[in-house]
């Protein structure tokens, strides 16, 4: 059986859903976020299912054969912490996290209560350092 991805690319607006967002200060940092990425990633935010904003796109395709389509870098203002998305398979990504600020980590994510728990600049290579190493890693035909 094949595996469907839950989390796809939407028409959704995302200062729309930046806007619903229910704390005023997870949605003041979830607008310095959009800001944050925007930049550093190069790409236009687009929403990825119905809570992620997501920065960039590529095509992956595993050994096991199972590919899809997924979003470069990301970020997510959820009600407990602000879960931030980037490649998980680069090395240089351990050593940005030691200078990186308050944070906790999950499987693929990395949780942060406020943007001014962290170092922006650390963010913005964390950002370009994703984006560099997916499109090594999956080059785009």
């Amino acid at each position: 059986m094949a595996y469907e991805l839950k989390t796809k690319e939407t028409e959704n607006n995302v200062i729309e859903f930046i806007e619903s967002v229910d704390s005023p200060k997870k949605r003041e940092d979830a607008f310095k976020l959009l800001d944050i990425f925007t930049e550093a990633s190069g790409f236009e935010a687009k929403m990825w299912g119905p809570s992620i904003i997501g920065f960039g796109s590529y095509h992956y395709k595993y050994e096991s054969g199972h590919q899809g389509d997924t979003m470069m870098v990301g970020f997510s203002p959820r009600k407990a912490k602000i879960s931030l998305y980037f490649a998980t398979g680069d090395t240089k990504r351990e050593e940005l996290l030691t200078k990186f600020g308050k944070h906790t980590t999950g499987k693929a994510c990395v949780y942060i209560n406020k943007v001014a728990d962290i170092d922006v600049k650390v963010l913005k290579e964390l950002i370009e350092q994703s984006v560099e190493f997916l499109n090594k890693t999956y080059p785009q035909k």
